[in-house]
């Protein structure tokens, strides 16, 4: 049995095309058949003989012609198979109608066939604007196959290799400089050199498949350049407002040091001119003690020490905070704070405090209530951290503009220093949480929000 199966697989099969015509003969065999045994039964006669070879000339050409009717749209569909096979989308069937059987098929082949092109022109499209978005972004990008070999680098990628693409491509990880990226987990920071620069890069690695196969992609982003901007901007800002306050100072020193030599210079000296050697040098010691101020207070901001945390009792601080202050009144408010200890540097706190409180009253023109007001947010909110939660809220006209408010030195009032919201924060950072200002949105006036994890 089984060489009879093995036979019988290898027996040739008939093409569609014979079948077709074979099927169209048979048909016609039944009539032929009646027709040849009406010669032979009637008389062997020459014009019967004459005229079955005739109709069996025209069935051979019906048949050839329903062949041919039945094959060529089978034709015409397997090209339109072959061209979507090969990509080409733009060839469509001429007989494609509804109501019609091969009409249905080359309708639905060439709706395909649009359906494909749409699809194919959103992809290209898609992988343009993708190629385009990896070649100008401010990162490197490189893609590696499963044996660790080079397979995409975007351009900054080259760069920060100082090779051309073409002649990184291919090579492997260990050559390029980069095993020790593909053995990230995720995402790391690290202090790297290469050939196209050195300092902090962030490295993340993840993986994707191709083909079925799997890949890597690298990704590295150098931080040290966005750090070194960061840092040149905030000197920038440092050395505008240090250049500020000296002028200010030194401007009316040296003026005022000028009319003085030219007082003492006159002779004979004129008769007020102990009066005026007095007012200059009043006005040349007071611009020279708001400088000292300036530059102390420079000084604590820049020598601020880490909090040396011990436990506090939360409700006593608030009310020594609020009796130091007695310019305007101040209501507390301390929810579920009363009974609670919790390990903060009291010092640094009451002094943040107090610059909050200093500003809010400055705000109002020391005319009206200031609150203040504490809570402890449990830590199921906050990642499984208590934080103290401290609120100074005015009723002052609130804030104009937020963008210079954490500058150091940076302010508003006549005689400011700019420091008291900056040491504020820096304390409340030193402690694991932060300050941030904000207008009320039941009335007018600001809240000063700070929050520390205890």
């Amino acid at each position: 049995m089984p060489g009879i199966r093995s036979e019988h697989r290898r027996r040739p099969q008939l093409s569609y095309e014979v079948t077709i015509l074979l099927a169209a003969l048979a048909v016609m065999l039944p009539m032929l058949l009646a027709a040849l045994a009406m010669v032979f039964v009637a008389s062997a006669r020459t014009h019967w003989v004459m005229l079955m070879g005739a109709a069996l000339m025209v069935s051979l050409l019906l048949a050839t012609r329903l062949r041919a009717r039945v094959v060529f749209p089978l034709y015409t569909l397997s090209n339109l198979l072959e061209a979507l096979r090969e990509g080409d989308y733009s060839l469509r069937g001429s007989r494609a109608r509804r109501g019609d059987a091969v009409g249905e098929v080359i309708w639905e082949v060439n709706a395909l066939s649009q359906t494909l092109r749409e699809q194919r022109l959103r992809v290209e499209e898609a992988m343009a604007l993708l190629s385009k978005v990896v070649s100008e972004i401010d990162i490197a990008v490189f893609a590696f196959d499963a044996n660790q070999q080079l397979r995409l680098i975007n351009p900054n990628g080259a760069r920060l290799l100082g090779l051309h693409p073409r002649d990184a491509e291919g090579r492997t990880a260990e050559a390029l400089g980069l095993l020790d990226c593909l053995a990230v987990e995720g995402a790391r920071t690290l202090r790297r050199s290469f050939p196209g620069g050195e300092g902090r890069f962030d490295i993340r690695r993840s993986t994707f498949r191709e083909g079925g196969l799997p890949h890597e992609l690298v990704v590295v982003s150098d931080l040290s350049r966005a750090l070194r901007e960061e840092e040149r901007q905030a000197w920038q800002r440092l050395i505008r407002v240090l250049g500020h306050e000296l002028n200010n100072s030194l401007a009316p020193i040296k003026s005022m040091a000028g009319t003085l030599r030219a007082v003492t210079a006159r002779d004979p000296l004129p008769e007020d001119w102990r009066d005026d050697l007095a007012t200059g040098l009043n006005l040349i010691g007071d611009r020279a003690e708001a400088l000292t101020r300036f530059m102390l207070g420079y000084t604590t901001l820049a020598r601020l020490p880490p909090p040396a945390k011990r436990a506090t009792d939360i409700a006593t601080l608030l009310t020594r905070v609020v009796s130091l202050q007695q310019a305007v009144r101040v209501i507390g408010d301390a929810v579920d704070v009363h009974a609670a200890i919790v390990d903060i540097d009291p010092d640094q706190i009451e002094q943040a405090l107090i610059n909050l409180l200093k500003n809010a009253a400055e705000a109002m023109h020391h005319v009206g209530d200031i609150r203040l007001v504490a809570r402890i947010d449990q830590g199921g909110a906050n990642g499984g951290r208590d934080l103290l939660v401290i609120e100074v809220i005015d009723q002052g006209p609130g804030l104009a503009a937020t963008d210079n408010l954490f500058v150091p030195f940076f302010t508003t009032k006549p005689d400011g220093s700019g420091i008291g919201l900056v040491l504020a924060r820096q304390i409340a950072e030193g402690h694991g949480g932060g300050l941030t200002l904000e207008n009320r949105h039941d009335a007018t006036g600001c809240v000063a929000r700070m929050w520390l994890v205890v």
